[in-house]
Parts: structure tokens; sequence; C-alpha cells
């Protein structure tokens, strides 16, 4: 089978398979193309300077004409925040809840798309014939408004794509996972399920949002100085938890930070969060005894612009804490994000304030499935096929092997780039295409692997140099050269060593044939490898080097 599908169905991960975010999910079937999530994931220090990155669309880029949309599974940010960078690229319809479509609106109003892009809202449950695709969403339960699988019904079959799900019993926002729905799927026939692998090693089944709901009740009880709270914004159910918990001993919440406001407003236009009062601004709350509030704060992640960051490093304009306060962090830890958040931490712990989080107590619970609500969708569904996705490696080989135990026939283990083809036939990789990743680098997007990512990063851990080189027509030097190495040397305190490496140039250019000191080419080329040969031997660092020649 061609890359183009036109024989077949097949499922080609482009971002979120051997990793866990920036979902990128293509199926193809009889030459035509729908995307499943279009997701961001975030920078860490091995990406200095950027902030987000997301898969490369240039695949189906080259295929647009045969894209008929994008179909969102729910408004998390690995899921649905690519959109508003890749779809001018793209231009194509989007397919989403009320809730998520809210939230789109949003962003695309934040980079001037608002009206251009065409967001067609599905009702919950609602179905829609896209092409060959014929899609259905099934309700499921997460940590966010609105989540749904696809049932995705082709001539070739149907594919069940799970998104980010769990079994909840008690969601407190939104309905119960459509079990029955689900069930019928199975009676029906399903060809492939492509899940959701993020907590397969965990060996029970996820909890309930009741239970933390619960839980922070009575914690909250025992404190009598500020509280706040850093959860994830986008947990609607959880705000309104500690909502609850925070009424339950006549504490006021006040919300800090512009993501949770958005959050808020989007829930409540969308039905959600009706019987709560007005949350109160984080100037109001600053103003209320320390026993009467309790702040809901973003940075669980130990983002650095965010409120909690703010907080802890007291420039914030209005919150402040204090001996005595408590930071409840109402979220698990991002891998990746470990450090951020235990400087964070320790920032806090600093101030004399109180730190809990989900190892001290039970504040948190996870949208994803464990183990025993992994085994029950199987049992459920039935696939033929199952296709681990969300995760890495070791997520995908586990829930492979789940599935195995499951009595499902074939189990893939699929890698970004690989096409598998679903039917007809057994299941079969029968491509593999580029896969790459875009970085957002202020207001554009440049490959992750660019030679400007690339000299970004050894310029962290190398330090970089600009000499600048002054020669006649004939190749004598007019001046000495001068050479500034930013991140290395101090030319002011380290006067010496700056005078070594000017001195080692000089030298290397004075060595230099007769002829070749008329080559501009050859000399910058000298002049750079003897910056960096002396920085070597003298500090162990090989800077980036710029050489600015200039003929008088």
């Amino acid at each position: 089978m061609n890359p183009e599908c036109k024989d077949g169905l097949v499922f080609l991960p482009l971002g979120g398979t051997g990793e866990i975010g920036m979902n990128l999910n293509l199926y193809g079937c009889s030459g035509k193309w729908l995307i499943v999530d279009l997701g961001v994931s975030f920078g860490d220090d091995s990406t200095p300077g950027v902030d987000v990155f997301m898969a490369d669309p240039a695949f189906i880029v080259e295929r647009r004409d045969d894209l008929l949309g994008i179909v969102l599974t729910h408004a998390h940010e690995d899921h649905f925040g690519a959109v508003q960078y890749l779809w001018p690229q793209l231009r194509c319809p989007v397919y989403a809840t009320p809730f998520a479509a809210g939230l789109l609106r949003d962003k695309l109003c934040e980079v001037d798309l608002d009206g251009e892009v065409e967001v067609i809202e599905l009702p919950l449950r609602g179905r829609a014939k896209i092409g060959p695709f014929d899609i259905e969403l099934v309700t499921l339960t997460h940590s966010i408004p609105e989540p749904n699988s696809v049932a995705i019904r082709t001539p070739f079959g149907t594919v069940l794509h799970t998104g980010d799900w769990k079994f909840d019993p008690d969601p407190l926002i939104g309905d119960r996972a459509d079990v029955e729905r689900l069930q019928r799927l199975g009676d029906e026939g399903v060809l492939a399920l492509v899940g959701d692998s993020t907590n397969v090693f965990s060996r029970s089944a996820t909890g309930s949002e009741a239970a933390v709901r619960e839980s922070l009740v009575e914690l909250l009880g025992h404190y009598r100085r500020r509280i706040a709270v850093a959860c994830f914004a986008t947990n609607v159910a959880r705000l309104e938890s500690i909502a609850m918990a925070a009424a339950a001993h006549d504490r006021h919440v006040a919300l800090a930070g512009r993501s949770l406001w958005r959050i808020d407003r989007v829930a409540r236009e969308n039905g959600y969060l009706k019987d709560l009062p007005a949350f109160l601004t984080e100037h109001d709350g600053a103003y209320l005894p320390e026993d009467k509030v309790v702040f809901i704060c973003t940075g669980s992640q130990g983002e650095p612009r965010a409120a909690l960051a703010r907080i802890a490093a007291n420039t914030h304009p209005h919150v402040t804490l204090a001996a005595g306060d408590v930071v409840i962090f109402s979220s698990k830890i991002i891998p990746g994000n470990e450090k951020a958040i235990y400087r964070l931490q320790n920032k806090l712990v600093r101030l004399g304030v109180e730190v809990v989080t989900e190892k001290d107590r039970f504040v948190h619970v996870s949208g994803h499935p464990g183990r025993e609500d992994m085994v029950r969708m199987y049992d459920l569904v039935r696939p033929r096929i199952s296709v681990p996705v969300h995760g890495e490696a070791r997520h995908l080989q586990e829930h492979a092997n789940l599935a195995k135990g499951r009595d499902v026939p074939h189990a893939v283990m699929l890698q970004d780039g690989e096409m598998l083809r679903l039917a007809p036939g057994a299941p079969e990789v029968v491509a593999t295409v580029e896969s790459g990743r875009l970085a957002v680098d202020g207001n554009r997007l440049v490959p992750l692997d660019s030679v400007i990512m690339r000299n970004r990063h050894r310029m962290v851990h190398n330090g970089s140099a600009v000499v600048t080189v002054v020669l006649d027509r004939l190749g004598k030097l007019l001046g000495d050269p001068q050479v500034s190495a930013m991140g290395l040397l101090d030319a002011e305190h380290e006067s010496d060593e700056h005078d070594a490496v000017v001195e080692a140039v000089r030298e290397a250019i004075a060595e230099m044939p007769y002829l070749a000191r008329q080559n501009d080419e050859v000399v910058r080329e000298t002049a750079r490898l003897a910056v960096r040969r002396h920085l070597k031997e003298s500090h162990g660092k090989k800077p980036l080097t710029d050489v600015h020649l200039v003929r008088v």
C-alpha cells in the first residue's frame, strides 16, 4: 500500500506515540484523511528558549486537499493546543464539543484567527459524516469536562479511538462513561482500539473525583491561616470541589491566574459551575481575613510565569504567603517537571509555608485508566486489533501485553511516523514517514532539530564567541582582533585570559601563507578554529564562534 491509503484503512501517528503529549493522529481511508487531536508538549531544560513544541504536520500538509477535518477528543493542551499554530497550514474544519469549542475560540482570538476557522460544534454523543468516516462521540470521564472517545466507522470496519479517559463512577462534572454504548459497539464489532496507555502500570482502577472532594473538605478544616491550592486549571470538577470545601469552612475562593478565569468563564457558559457563587479576584481575596480565604492558583507544574511562582518569589502584586500558611498541590507531577516543581516548593518552604502534595494527603486523582479500567474497556469493546498510544515505549509494550492477555488477536506497538494498515488483511506497518517536531520560537515555528535550535543548545552549554578581524587587501592585520566570548570570558575581570585569546587569533593569522590571507573564507575559518582551540585548552569549552572579517 502506498502512503495515499487509496485501498484500505490506515492509522498514522505523527505525535503522541512513544511519548506522552503533542498528540497528532491520522486516519486514512479511500484516499481521504482525518486528524484526531492536534496537541502540544512543553519545553524543559533540554529545549532552551522553547516553551511549546508540537509534531510536524508536513506529511498531511502535502495532502491537504484530501484532509477532511480535525476531530478533538477534549480540550487538554496535549490534544488541542496546536490548532492555533498549525491550522494555517491545514485549513480544514475543526469538530469539537461545546466546552472544547469555547476554549478553542479563545485561543484562535489570541492569534487573530477568530472567524476564519470553521469550528463545528458536535453535541455530546453526536455523530457526523465526514467523507468515508462516520464519527460518533462516546462519552467517557477524564479530568476535564466533555471527554470523548471517537468511534470511527469506515467501509473497512470501526475503530474506537479512546482519547484520554477513565471509568469514574462519580465524576461530579458531566455524565458518567457511556458503558452501555461501549458494550453495543463491541456487539456490533470493533476492528481496532487505539488507546491511552498513560497509567498502564497502575494496578488498580483509577479513583473518583468524589473521593478527592471528601478528602479536601476534611483537609481544609485543619488550617487557620491562608490556604492556596494549585491545580490544573482545566479540571473543572476540582475547582468546584475546592470551592465547596472552602464553603464548608466559611471561606471564600479567589482565583489567581489568567487561565483559571478563562476556564471559569467557558465552563459557566456551558452550564458547569452554575451552583457556585462567582469567584473573587486575587485583589479582593487579598483583603479578606487570613482564615476566610482560599486562593486557587495556576502553576502546579512550576511554570515560572504562573501565579504561584510569583507568590513564592514575593513578586505577585496582590497575594502574599507567610509562615503558617499552606499550599496544597492538588495535582500530580508531570514527568519532566520535577526540577521546576521542587524548586517552587523549596521557595515556599523557605517562606515558612507548609507544602502538602499527593504524597502527603489524598488531594489528587488521575484522569487516566489504571489496569482494571483498561481490562474492563477491552472486555466491553472486544477489538480485533489493539494499538497502544499516548505513552512512552515501556507504556506501549505493557499495554500491548495487557491486550494480548484479554485475547485480542493482534496488539501492535508503533512509534511516530509508522503507518499501520488496519484493513484489509492482517495489521501491518506498510510505510514510514518523516515525523519531526516544530518549536514555537517567539512568533514563528522552527524545526526542533534545526540549525537554529542546535546552535542555541550549544550556546547554552558552551557559550558563544564573536571575533572581528580587520585586514588590508593583502592580508595584513590592521590592529588587534576584537574578541567577545559571551558566557565564557569577562574581559573586564579576566583581562589576561582575554588577551591570550586575542593573541591566539593574531598568531594563527600571522602564520598563514601569504595567498591564504587573501582568501576571506580561509581567514575566517583560521580565526574561528584558533578561538575554539584556545578556549578548549584553557576553559574546556568549544563555544559557538562567529568571525566578522573586514577588508580595508
